[in-house]
This record gives structure tokens, sequence and C-alpha cells, in this order.
């Protein structure tokens, strides 16, 4: 486990903020490149700008794997699916729109591989949301070759802040 920095702690109420330079850049390639929601971010550039208080980390996993795989310390949560089968929450924008604080805040969406990451990220931008990115790699990273993760990429691979239940 990483050692913790203090991440300034996020409010419901947290007013939009203007987009950071680095993601100003990597929206204007998604967009270039079509993607249905403002791009992928690494997830050393993701902790500088969350670490820095530029943006808000959200975790889209189901409570389950951030209580028995580990979470980023003081992250916000809003699960993309739930249960056993991840089924899809119906109310997710609604309540990544309620604790980011607005349509306009940045925000980082997070989740095991950077694959339901992206699909959050998809829904939110399609419902307004303009400040939108995915974790790439996720929070384990791939599955690799051994049927294991966090062997070669993801946020614990990479060292970065995290804790477990």
């Amino acid at each position: 486990m990483s050692s913790l920095s203090a991440i300034p702690k996020p409010t419901s109420q947290q007013p939009a903020r203007e987009l950071p330079p680095e993601l100003a850049a990597i929206r204007e390639q998604a967009a270039a490149a079509g993607l249905p929601y403002a791009g992928g971010i690494a997830p050393q550039a993701a902790w500088e700008l969350v670490s820095a208080g530029k943006v808000l980390l959200v975790d889209v996993r189901s409570a389950e794997e951030r209580k028995f795989v580990g979470h980023v310390p003081d992250s916000l949560h809003v699960a993309w699916a739930t249960g056993t089968a991840l089924s899809r929450n119906p109310r997710f924008v609604r309540e990544l729109e309620s604790k980011i604080g607005g349509k306009d805040v940045p925000a980082l969406l997070l989740c095991r591989s950077g694959t339901r990451s992206a699909a959050a990220a998809e829904a939110a931008s399609k419902a307004g949301l303009t400040c939108i990115f995915n974790v790439l790699e996720g929070f384990e990273g791939e599955i690799d070759t051994t049927q294991q993760r966090g062997k070669a990429d993801g946020w614990r691979f990479h060292g970065l802040p995290w804790v477990q239940d």
C-alpha cells in the first residue's frame, strides 16, 4: 500500500471549476477522435490532478469491490452497476451529478480495468455532464496471461495511494 497524501474533501455543493489545461487537451483529442465522452487519463496524471484538488475522483465499482479489493482514500463513490450480476444502476447519472455538484465539474471515473468507467463516462456525457473523464487502466488493471490483475498496469500497480477495509 502506498503512503497517503491528503486529498481535499469534496462536497456535494462544490462549485463548477475551470477545466485544468491537461484535461482540456485530453478533451480536444477525444473530440477529434470521436470519443463519446471527454477522454481518458493515465493513473499517474489522474492522481496529480486529484491530489492537487483540481478534480474529483469517483469510483464507479460496486461497494463490495471497494471494500474487498481496496479503494482510493477520500474518493467519491457512485456505483455504475450493483449486485452479483452487476446490474446497471438506473440512477447513476443523477447520483453522479449530485455527488460532484453539477454538470460542469471536472471528475475522473475509476473502475477495475477502465471498461465500466468508460461506459459510465459515456452515459454521463450523453446526459449533459461536460467534464467527465475515464481513468485508463482502472484500479486493478487488465487481466494477464496468468489470469491475474495488477501485474502490468492499473492504479495499484503504479504505486498510487489506496487503502483496504
